[in-house]
C-alpha cells in the first residue's frame, strides 16, 4: 500500500511554476496576476484565501486579495469582477465561494471572463471539458488526476467510481476521467446516496473516488482488494482529547481502508493541498495563453 503524497506532489508543481515565473522576471517580462474576492466574513473561506494569496506570492506572481463586506450586494459584486476582466495585470479572476445567500453564485460565476475563468465553474469552461476540448480544469479535480499521472497510476480501460455529484468534484472528475487522453481514458460509473446499496458500485472500482462530505463513510467491506482511493472529504468530527475539539477526517475509513488498498490518499495531507497548486496552475495557463505562450 502506498500513500499518495498531497503535500509533496503540491510542492513539485510549486516549484516547476516558480522555474517558469523565475525565468519571466529575470527576462524583465510581466508575471502572471490572480485576483481572489472573497465577500463576507466566512472562517473557513479567510484560511482558503489566506492560502491562495500566500502560495502565489511565494512563486512570484502578482496577488492580490478584494474583501469585501458580507452586506455586499450582487450588483456591487458582478461590477467588481467586470473591473478586474478588463484589468490586463490579473490573468485568473477567483470569486471564493459561498457566497452570502442573498448573492446568486451563478450570476456571479457567468460574469467572469471565461479567458480569466481559473476555478473552472464558468459554463463555457464546463462545456468544453464535457467535449474534450482545452480548458481550465477545476482545480480539486485536477489535483486528482496530477496524482495519477505523478505516481504513474495506471487509468485506461480502469473502472474508475465516483461517489458525490457536486459540480466542484464529482461531475467535473467524471468528465475528466472518460475522455480519451492520457491519465483518463476509464470507464467511469458516477453514484450517490439516491443508490439502494451505494456498495454494489464500489466494490466493482479500480479507483474509487469519494466525495460526498460524510465522514468515514466509505468501509472496508464497500471496496475490493487492491483498489486505488481518492479520498476528497475534508469533515471534522468531535475529539475531546484534542485542544481543538475535534479533528480532520475524509469520506473513507482509512484506518481499515488501507490495508486492502494499492494506493490511498490520508486526509489530512492528500488531495486538499493540491487544489492551491492547481489554482495556481490555471494561473499560469491563463497567463500564456493570453501572452501567447505554449
Amino acid at each position: 500500500m502506498i500513500i499518495l503524497d498531497g503535500k509533496k506532489v503540491a510542492e513539485q508543481i510549486k516549484t516547476e511554476l516558480k522555474e517558469k515565473v523565475d525565468k519571466l522576471i529575470a527576462e524583465n517580462k510581466k508575471v502572471p496576476g490572480l485576483v481572489t474576492i472573497m465577500v463576507g466574513d466566512n472562517p473557513a473561506s479567510h484560511s482558503y484565501v489566506n492560502s491562495k494569496s500566500k502560495s502565489s506570492t511565494a512563486i512570484g506572481m502578482l496577488s492580490k486579495v478584494e474583501k469585501l463586506p458580507a452586506e455586499t450586494t450582487e450588483d456591487e459584486l458582478i461590477e467588481l469582477v467586470e473591473k478586474y476582466n478588463y484589468d490586463k495585470n490579473y490573468h485568473g479572476i477567483l470569486v471564493q465561494l459561498p457566497l452570502p445567500k442573498h448573492i446568486n453564485e451563478d450570476r456571479v460565476i457567468m460574469a467572469i471572463n471565461p479567458d480569466k475563468d481559473v476555478d473552472g465553474f464558468h459554463p463555457i469552461s464546463v462545456g468544453k471539458l464535457v467535449i474534450g476540448q482545452d480548458t481550465f480544469l477545476p482545480c480539486t479535480p485536477a489535483g486528482i488526476q496530477e496524482l495519477f499521472k505523478r505516481y504513474n497510476i495506471e487509468t485506461t480501460g480502469k473502472h474508475v467510481v465516483v461517489v458525490g455529484r457536486s459540480n466542484i468534484v464529482g461531475k467535473p472528475i467524471t468528465n475528466i476521467m472518460f475522455q480519451k487522453k492520457q491519465w483518463a481514458n476509464s470507464i467511469v460509473t458516477i453514484c450517490h446516496t439516491a443508490a439502494n446499496d451505494l456498495s454494489v458500485y464500489t466494490k466493482q472500482a479500480d479507483i474509487l473516488i469519494a466525495a460526498i462530505g460524510q465522514p468515514n463513510f466509505i468501509k472496508a467491506d464497500m471496496v475490493k482488494d487492491g483498489v486505488v482511493v481518492i479520498d476528497v472529504g475534508i469533515n471534522r468530527v468531535e475529539d475531546a482529547n484534542l485542544p481543538k475539539g475535534y479533528r480532520i477526517v475524509g469520506d473513507v475509513d482509512f484506518e481499515n481502508v488501507a490495508p486492502k488498498s494499492s494506493y490511498i490518499t490520508p486526509v489530512p495531507g492528500g488531495v486538499g493541498l493540491l487544489t492551491v497548486a492547481m489554482l495556481l496552475s490555471n494561473t499560469y495557463k491563463a497567463y500564456a495563453m493570453k501572452e501567447g505562450i505554449k
